[in-house]
C-alpha cells in the first residue's frame, strides 16, 4: 500500500473519531455507488451528513479543502441521492468537508460544515 493511500486511510480514521467526539454516529465508511465514493456518512439527530475527507502533508500547493472540485462534489451528490433513496431518509441533509493537514507530524483538523450544495 502506498504512503498516499495509508495517509488517506489514516485521515479518514481521524475524521471519523473527530466527528464521533462531536456527537455524530458513523453509518458508513467509503460508501460506493457506481462511480461515486463518499468517505464518511454520519448522522446526528435528524441530520444525515455526507463527508468528504481531504488530507495533505503540506499546504504548499493549497489547503486540503481546495481539492474538492466540482467533479468530486457532483459524484458525492450522486452517491448521496442513491443512499438517501436506499434508506428512505426523511430528515435534513448536509455536505461537509473534513480537512486534515499534518504539521510537523501532528494532524490539524478543520471541519467545514455545509461546505457545498
Amino acid at each position: 500500500m502506498s504512503d498516499k493511500i495509508k495517509r488517506g486511510n489514516e485521515g479518514e480514521s481521524l475524521a471519523a473519531t473527530f466527528l464521533e467526539k462531536k456527537g455524530f454516529t458513523v453509518r458508513e465508511r467509503n460508501y460506493r455507488h457506481k462511480k461515486s465514493e463518499i468517505d464518511l456518512i454520519v448522522v446526528k439527530g435528524n441530520w444525515l451528513v455526507f463527508v468528504e475527507v481531504k488530507a495533505r502533508t503540506s499546504t504548499a500547493f493549497g489547503f486540503p479543502e481546495e481539492f474538492v472540485d466540482y467533479k468530486k462534489k457532483k459524484k458525492v451528490l450522486e452517491g448521496a441521492l442513491h443512499y438517501m433513496t436506499e434508506i428512505d431518509w426523511q430528515g435534513n441533509v448536509r455536505y461537509d468537508i473534513v480537512a486534515i493537514t499534518w504539521v510537523e507530524g501532528v494532524p490539524e483538523i478543520h471541519h467545514i460544515e455545509d461546505a457545498f450544495y
